[in-house]
C-alpha cells in the first residue's frame, strides 16, 4: 500500500471522500465503547470472586504467627501477605509494608510526607528552594498528577526501547541537587509496554545524586503481569543492585494487587531498604494503627503463594491476550505501509502505546469520541497533560469485549487514517 507522504494531492482527496463516507456509516451505529482508562475487564473481575468465600463469620481470624485480624496491630501488614507480595516483588518479607488497597495512595503519602518531613531527616521539600523530579515519557498520568499537585517541577526525559534517556538521568540526578526522584514503571510501561534493560537498571543502581535525599519511585505494578507463557520479560532486582552499588536506600519500590484480585479491593505495598523501612513506619504509625489486615488475610488465603498468584496470573493472560491481539492485529494490517503510525506490541501490562504523525493525536481521539470510542486524553502521557509533538495516544484493551477490542480497533484505524489525510492536505 502507498505511504500517504508519497501520494498527489488528488490522490490524497480521493481517499478523503472515501474515509468521509465510511466515518458518516459508522457515525449512525450508536457505539458506545469506553478504553480510557486500564481497567480489567467483568471475566478477569470474576476470577477473584471465590476469594470472597475464603472468610466467613466461621472463620478462624487468626494470622499463623496468631495475631487476631479482626484487631488492632501489625502495623507493617501481616506476615503471610507480607511474604506473599515480597516473592511477586522478588524481595524480602522485612523490606516489605502491606498497605491498603493502593499504591498509588503510598506514592502520594511518600511525597507528602518528603514535603511535610523531609527524607530520612533531611530538609523538607517545601522549606527549600526548588524541588524537581525527572518523568520518563510517554508514562503514566496519576504519577504526573501527583508531582503536579504538590508543585514540583517535572522534567521530561524521553523513554527508550531499553528504558529512559540515562545519560539525561545521570545529567540531571548527578548534577543538580534540586532533582529530588524520578518516576518509573520499569516492567511492561504505562503506556508503552517496555522493559528496562540490565544496563539501564544497572545504570539506575549506580547514580551519584547530587540531592542526598532523591530517590527512585519504581513502580512495579506489572511484575507479574505477562500476556505470554514463552515470551516473558524479566528485569533485574533494583533493590539488590542499589545494595551491590552501594546504594542501599536510594529506591522506593511500589506494587499492589489492583490487577490480580480487585482494583478497588486488593493490597498494596511499598519495598525498600530497612534503614527506609523503619522510618517509614515510624512515620506511619502517626497516620493509622494498620491497614485492613482481613483484605490482607483473604488474600493470602486465597492465593497461598507465588505459584498460586502466577497460576491466576495465566488465567488473566488468557482473557487478555484476544484483546490484544485484536488491537494489534487490526494495526498491522490497516496501518502497515502507510507510514502514518508506529507502535509497540507489548508482552505484559496494560497499554499499546500508538504514536500518530506529529499534530494528529488530538484530532484522532475526537474523532474517536464522535463515533462513541472514548480513549484516553491525548498529551496525558505527559507531565502538565502537554505532549509537544501531539503525537502519543494510549490505547486500553483490557476492559472491553474481545469482540468490542476489534470493533473499536477498526473505529481507531480509521480515525487515524482521516485525521492523517487531513493533514498532508
Amino acid at each position: 500500500m502507498k505511504a500517504y507522504k508519497d501520494m498527489s494531492k488528488d490522490e490524497l482527496l480521493t481517499l478523503k471522500a472515501a474515509l468521509d463516507e465510511e466515518y458518516k456509516t459508522l457515525e449512525g451505529e450508536g457505539l458506545n465503547l469506553n478504553m480510557a482508562r486500564g481497567k480489567p475487564g467483568f471475566s478477569q473481575l470474576a476470577l477473584s470472586m471465590p476469594m470472597l468465600d475464603v472468610i466467613n463469620s466461621e472463620s478462624d481470624m487468626r494470622t499463623v504467627l496468631g495475631n487476631d485480624t479482626r484487631n488492632y496491630g501489625d502495623l507493617d501488614g501481616i506476615g503471610e501477605s507480607r511474604k506473599l507480595i515480597a516473592d511477586m516483588m522478588a524481595v524480602q518479607k522485612d523490606n516489605v509494608i502491606v498497605c491498603g488497597n493502593s499504591s498509588l495512595n503510598i506514592m502520594y503519602d511518600t511525597i507528602a510526607r518528603s514535603m511535610t518531613h523531609g527524607v530520612m531527616g533531611g530538609i523538607p521539600w517545601s522549606k527549600q528552594d526548588k524541588v524537581k523530579f525527572l518523568c520518563p515519557v510517554p508514562g503514566y498520568d496519576r504519577h504526573f498528577k501527583i508531582t503536579e499537585f504538590f508543585d514540583i517541577e517535572m522534567i521530561n526525559i524521553p523513554l527508550y526501547d531499553d528504558g529512559p534517556d540515562m545519560d539525561m538521568v545521570e545529567k540531571y540526578v548527578n548534577g543538580d541537587p534540586a532533582v529530588k526522584g524520578i518516576w518509573c514503571v520499569p516492567k511492561y510501561s504505562n503506556p508503552t509496554g517496555i522493559s528496562y534493560s540490565d544496563e539501564t537498571v544497572k545504570r539506575f543502581a549506580n547514580l551519584n545524586p547530587a540531592a542526598e535525599d532523591f530517590r527512585i519511585y519504581w513502580d512495579n505494578a506489572y511484575c507479574i503481569h505477562h500476556l505470554y507463557d514463552d515470551i516473558q520479560d524479566e528485569i533485574l532486582n533494583i533493590l539488590t543492585e542499589c545494595e551491590k552499588a552501594g546504594n542501599p536506600d536510594m529506591v522506593y519500590i511500589f506494587t499492589s494487587t489492583s490487577k490480580i484480585s480487585f482494583p478497588g479491593s486488593g493490597i498494596s505495598a511499598i519495598a525498600s531498604s530497612l534503614k527506609n523501612i523503619e522510618h517509614i513506619k515510624s512515620q506511619m504509625s502517626i497516620q493509622t494503627i494498620g491497614h485492613d489486615k482481613i483484605n490482607q488475610l483473604r488474600h493470602s488465603r486465597f492465593f497461598k503463594d507465588i505459584n498460586g498468584l502466577r497460576n491466576h496470573m495465566k488465567l488473566h493472560a488468557e482473557l487478555l491476550r484476544p484483546k490484544f491481539e485484536a488491537v494489534l492485529n487490526t494495526l498491522e494490517k490497516e496501518l502497515a505501509g502507510l507510514e502514518i503510525g508506529s507502535w509497540i506490541k507489548p508482552r505484559g501490562g496494560y497499554f499499546i502505546s500508538f504514536n500518530s504523525l506529529p499534530g494528529c493525536a488530538k484530532n484522532i481521539v475526537e474523532k474517536c469520541k464522535n463515533l462513541g470510542v472514548i480513549l484516553t486524553d491525548a498529551g496525558a502521557t505527559f507531565p502538565y497533560g502537554k505532549d509537544p509533538e501531539d503525537s502519543n495516544i494510549r490505547i486500553a484493551p483490557t476492559f472491553p469485549t474481545p469482540e468490542e477490542m476489534e470493533q473499536a480497533a477498526k473505529v481507531f484505524v480509521l480515525c487515524v487514517k482521516l485525521a492523517s489525510v487531513e493533514k498532508y492536505l
